[in-house]
């Protein structure tokens, strides 16, 4: 099992940068991919970015590519996403999600998820 929390929401200004934390802990870590998802109001669950740790094999979906970033730090048992350039339509609740060595796009396929941060972006 692993246990994950996010960190690192806040409301900021368009044009302006976040970086989020997923800290993991718990038997197995280092055999779970991690997925970063967002719920907008009114609307479904997507795929934001994902990455599996032990083979460095990333995702990310289109609309956020050239702006946020996943990326890990085995040390510290944490996976991060940097978002830059941060526009109104990023805003969201950001969870963080485990599932078992491959990565997934598919938030059903995830097993573990972290309470989800707010990312709110002004215009």
């Amino acid at each position: 099992q692993v246990q994950l929390v996010e960190s690192g929401g806040g409301l900021v200004q368009a044009g302006d940068s976040l970086r989020l934390s997923c800290a993991a802990s718990g038997r197995t870590f280092s055999n779970y991919a991690i997925g970063w998802f967002r719920q907008a109001p009114g609307k479904e669950r997507e795929i934001v970015a994902a990455i599996s740790w032990s083979g460095g094999n990333t995702y990310s979906t289109d609309s956020v590519k050239g702006r946020f970033t996943i990326s890990r730090d085995n040390a510290k048992n944490t996976v991060y996403l940097q978002m830059n350039n941060l526009k109104p339509e990023d805003t969201a609740v950001y969870y963080c999600a485990a599932r078992l060595f491959r990565l997934a796009t598919i938030s059903s396929e995830y097993r573990q998820w972290g309470q989800g941060t707010q990312v709110t972006v002004s215009s």
